[in-house]
């Protein structure tokens, strides 16, 4: 049996020789599932502002249901829901919660730290609470590998092996 190629877009696989990989690389099949892909990543003030360019689909508003899907060239959303976008996109724009800030904040924090020396009871325990102070769009990301999540509030439970270090 000869090699395979998977794509992680459409996930699926096949033969993998030049023809079958260039059609299915063009294949709208591949495009949507491509396009469905980086849709999910999108930041909420471009989604807004699509949105706000495009009029109400009717067939989408009368039935709840449109024939183009995700394809379709007018706005599936509804007041309601554009009303949420634009509110989270304005919480997002509130100074002191950009997700840039809290890292350089944490940055002047760490340096701060460092460069003192010994740290006090006081500062660890102002430094756990500044660290559980998360913008909320990191802890919107789902499927986050273990060692990037952030620790429980109440510490992690397990014990530490002295041998190694």
């Amino acid at each position: 049996m000869g090699r395979r190629y998977y794509c992680d877009y459409c996930d699926r696989s096949f033969q993998d020789n030049m023809h079958n990989r260039k059609k299915h690389l063009f294949g709208v099949q591949h495009h949507r599932a491509k396009k469905a892909w980086y849709d999910y990543f999108r930041d909420s003030s471009a989604i807004l502002c699509d949105e706000q360019l495009k009029k109400p689909c009717r067939k989408f508003l009368q039935k709840g249901i449109c024939d183009f899907g995700p394809n379709c060239r007018f706005s599936h959303m509804s007041e309601e829901d554009m009303f949420h976008l634009q509110r989270q996109v304005e919480d997002r724009r509130m100074p002191g919660r950009c997700v840039e800030d809290w890292l350089s904040r944490r940055e002047k924090r760490r340096s701060a730290l460092g460069n003192q020396g010994d740290l006090k009871d006081k500062d660890d325990s102002e430094e756990v609470q500044e660290e559980s102070d998360i913008p909320p769009q990191l802890l919107s990301v789902h499927d986050l590998p273990p060692s990037l999540l952030p620790p429980p509030p109440s510490g992690w439970k397990g014990k530490v092996n002295s041998e190694w270090g």
